[in-house]
């Protein structure tokens, strides 16, 4: 799959995104790799997260549509915990 950018897309264009990023990933988060069905791993979860950093809801949908903040391109489907370590972290 091509990356697109993030902010030309619709709410629905987004789901639609990340529903083949989770098919095209065989179900696993693009970052930790494990079931993205199943909670983060422990690993992941021991990084403390600054959530003033993250808007308010960010937590309220389990799976997120991972996309660069330089680019605004598309590279995946990560658990939302996944995604905040990615931007706290690795600032993507």
């Amino acid at each position: 799959m091509e990356p697109v950018n993030y902010k030309d897309l619709t709410q629905a264009e987004r789901r639609e995104v990340r529903l083949k990023y989770i098919e095209l990933q065989n179900g696993l988060c693009m970052y930790c790799n494990s079931d993205l069905t199943k909670p983060v791993p422990q690993s992941i979860l021991m990084k403390s997260i600054n959530w003033k950093l993250f808007p308010k809801g960010f937590l309220d949908h389990p799976i997120h549509l991972q996309h660069c903040h330089k680019t605004g391109l598309t590279e995946g489907a990560v658990h939302a915990y996944c995604n905040a370590v990615m931007w706290q972290y690795d600032h993507r």
